[in-house]
């Protein structure tokens, strides 16, 4: 029989020097998190592990130093001051990968702390929204903690746990944070529609969060059959589904499903993924590694970046020296999608930032990151148009990615590229 106790009884688990797992996203177990950090005073040296989270994160406050230390794989707007401030730390790995860094015990986990659904009728609770690293954590943690939770949808897939494995139970009624689908710009409708038209019907599709996926999505009602297998999805899968534009027919890894390792968006979409059988909600060592992606047909993967140099290489997690994000899953599909039969994979980007500022450079700022290399990239769209850079050399990529930057901006890069390589492709 499960003893179900407070919060803040749940986290007496926890010891200092311990390695503590965060599960992310959607299912960051709040009520856990306050009530670990309410023993600041009793703890010393927790190391604390997670992707994104949603929420405060209070234990990266600079008052609770010496006592809690983030090592994120993944940067968000509620770690970003403390680690370019350098009291958290980030991990650069592919997403792919996290999981063996658990399973090889190269960061050997104490605590797991979990936001699950309530048990069905055999004992089995879902990890619902978030599964990918989030399995592997709560399989090699020494404990695990879960908040179970009315609002977490019991997704399908490889993320039940049976409550006997928990070794702290507790209740808690919150919802799950929800991200509405924003108003799109005609900058990012021109986006999407030119990604749409690099999807061919029968295609695979992985793409995440935010505006431009979401353009894309909106652009692709008139095609047919096309499938999904993608580390995240939103919102904008659920009318194509409904459509009967998303049928995953022509599929080989889990063929007529949907298959993911989170997902981040709104009611609907949690309404949409509970009890859902079209759904599988994966380990993502298995849903990003290259080997599997590449078997499905027509691997569409569109991705984005924070800059582009002239000759193709992608900076997406720094801003210069800033770390700004995370390498997540990028290569993963870039590579994936280039392998798989008739795939292609997609830098989509808008021409300028917010300040006009060009996302296309003749160099990447000092201390940005490669998170894409140039020989991995295929194709960038912008505004603009499409930049296909798979087999072109320097001189005819800088002229590609010239053609579709801003225009005001083409005229300095024009200058920059003919110093560099003393002539380009017409």
């Amino acid at each position: 029989m499960v003893k179900f106790v407070t919060p803040e009884e749940a986290v007496e688990i926890i010891k200092s020097g311990d390695k503590v797992f965060i599960q992310g996203a959607a299912a960051t177990p709040n009520a856990l998190i306050r009530a670990m950090v309410k023993r600041y005073n009793e703890l010393r040296n927790v190391e604390i592990v997670h992707l994104h989270t949603e929420g405060d994160a209070p234990y990266v406050d600079e008052k609770y130093q010496g006592v809690f230390h983030l090592n994120s794989f993944f940067i968000s707007e509620n770690t970003r001051k403390s680690t370019n401030e350098g009291r958290s730390d980030y991990i650069p790995i592919f997403l792919s990968e996290i999981p063996d860094l658990f399973r090889k015990k190269i960061i050997e986990l104490d605590v797991a702390m979990v936001n699950v659904s309530p048990p069905d009728k055999h004992g089995y609770c879902s990890l619902g929204v978030s599964v990918e690293i989030s399995m592997t954590a709560v399989k090699e943690a020494k404990y695990v903690i879960a908040q179970i939770n009315p609002n977490m949808p019991r997704s399908h897939g490889a993320g039940f746990i049976h409550i006997s494995k928990f070794h702290a139970v507790t209740e808690v009624d919150e919802p799950l944070k929800n991200h509405e689908t924003a108003v799109l710009s005609d900058v990012e409708k021109k986006i999407g529609s030119y990604c749409a038209g690099l999807v061919e019907n029968g295609s695979t599709l992985q793409m995440g969060i935010g505006s431009i996926p979401d353009a894309v999505l909106c652009a692709l009602h008139n095609h047919r059959e096309l499938g999904i297998h993608t580390e995240m999805f939103s919102d904008g899968v659920i009318d194509l589904v409904e459509k009967g534009v998303i049928t995953g027919e022509h599929k080989k890894v889990y063929p007529g499903r949907i298959v993911s390792g989170f997902a981040v968006g709104s009611k609907r979409l949690y309404d949409f993924i509970d009890d859902n059988p079209l759904i599988a909600m994966l380990d993502i060592s298995f849903v990003n590694d290259t080997a599997v992606i590449r078997k499905n047909p027509k691997v569409v993967a569109i991705n984005s970046a924070v800059e582009i140099d002239l000759t193709g290489q992608i900076c997406a997690d720094s801003i210069g020296t800033y770390q700004y994000s995370g390498v997540g899953g990028q290569m993963d599909f870039i590579r994936g999608a280039s392998l798989s039969p008739g795939g292609k994979a997609v830098i989509a980007i808008p021409s300028t930032t917010k300040k006009n500022i060009s996302r296309i450079v003749p160099i990447l700022k000092p201390g940005a990151s490669v998170v894409t290399t140039r020989s991995h990239v295929h194709y960038v769209v912008t505004e603009y148009g499409v930049a296909n850079l798979y087999g072109k050399n320097l001189r005819e990529r800088a002229t590609e990615l010239i053609n579709i930057a801003h225009p005001e901006h083409r005229e300095e890069l024009l200058k920059e590229a003919y110093e560099r390589f003393h002539s380009l492709k017409s």
